[in-house]
């Protein structure tokens, strides 16, 4: 969502209830702008200030009526999608297949079975977030949740190395944070609130690998899978929330499990079910091929048909495929 311009006419020590202490410890909660208080509930604000709930709901709305939140016309909405920036992946095939790449404001899904190349696809994407925009890249940096203890600083050197880039550098401007259960995973997504205004080089891209693996050990069984299905729905719309208010893209790995009941094609079926589906704007279900290559396809977008891409994982990072590597 983009800030509107009554949002630079106001500051957040303009609204009704919040005196200086308070607006001290909304700042540091990460609520230091109209929109962020805006989109916030009542519940959120209490924890960051301190205040009560009946407080808290005149804050937000009085958040809400300085910015004028309400409908807009179909030519704002086409005026805030040119603010939409792209990450290369590296592979003229899987950008086509994404519209262009990686998009910010957007979650965009990578599920498959072991050593698919969904994690390789994000350290790709670490590196090239950071690279200058005419080459494909953001200038950006990266926050990395690893919730599977994937993350290889190995990888992201020899990766940096093959761009031309500086890999001390490179690693500099990524934030890792190994996550160990789905409530740490779920305040290290709150916590990106309060790096945002402190990064001096911007944050452009948001990595969970992998966005269930956690929530899927801790809940076992039928009993539990509706609060399971709830805490990782609320998951989702936080970092929906983070992509929206400063357009940032937001990648995310996904586990598979096979279906026992199909007899004809391919059995596998990504983990989550319609909470994941729903939430995740594009959906890619990625694959080994012939000859060490990689296929994608496309099942879900809102706008972009469905398709399939391949590309080849190679020391020097993600690359199309050679006319020799095709599959037939």
């Amino acid at each position: 969502m983009a800030e509107k311009k009554r949002d630079k006419e106001y500051s957040v020590k303009d609204l009704p209830g919040v005196g200086a202490a308070t607006a001290e410890k909304l700042k540091e909660a990460g609520y230091d702008t109209l929109l962020a208080i805006a989109v916030a509930s009542p519940g959120e604000i209490v924890e960051a200030s301190g205040v009560g709930e009946s407080v808290a709901r005149k804050i937000i709305n009085a958040a809400r009526e300085k910015m004028e939140m309400g409908f807009e016309s179909g030519n704002e909405l086409l005026e805030r999608a040119s603010n939409i920036e792209r990450i290369t992946t590296g592979s003229k095939e899987l950008d086509r297949l994404l519209g262009g790449g990686i998009e910010t404001g957007t979650i965009t899904e990578f599920h498959g079975s072991y050593a698919s190349g969904k994690s390789q696809v994000g350290y790709q994407l670490c590196v090239n977030a950071q690279l200058p925009k005419e080459k494909g890249g953001l200038n950006g940096s990266v926050v990395f949740l690893d919730t599977e203890s994937t993350f290889r600083v190995q990888r992201i050197k020899q990766l940096s190395e093959a761009a031309g880039l500086d890999p001390n550098e490179v690693l500099k401007n990524i934030k890792v944070a190994r996550c160990f259960n789905s409530d740490h995973q779920i305040l290290m997504v709150e916590k990106i609130n309060d790096l945002v205004p402190k990064e001096k080089t911007p944050i452009k891209l948001i990595i969970v690998d992998s966005l269930i693996s956690l929530f899927r050990s801790e809940y076992v069984g039928r009993s539990t899978l509706a609060d399971r299905q709830q805490k990782l729905n609320k998951h989702i719309h936080m970092l929906q929330k983070l992509a929206d208010m400063h357009n940032i893209a937001i990648y995310v790995t996904n586990q598979v499990m096979a279906k026992p009941d199909t007899f004809f094609g391919d059995p596998t079926e990504a983990v989550g079910g319609h909470i994941v589906s729903h939430g995740c704007n594009i959906r890619v279900y990625v694959r080994k091929g012939k000859k060490g290559t990689r296929v994608a396809k496309l099942i879900d977008s809102s706008y972009l048909p469905e398709s399939e891409a391949a590309f080849i994982i190679k020391e020097n990072g993600i690359n199309d495929v050679g006319e020799k590597e095709k599959e037939k």
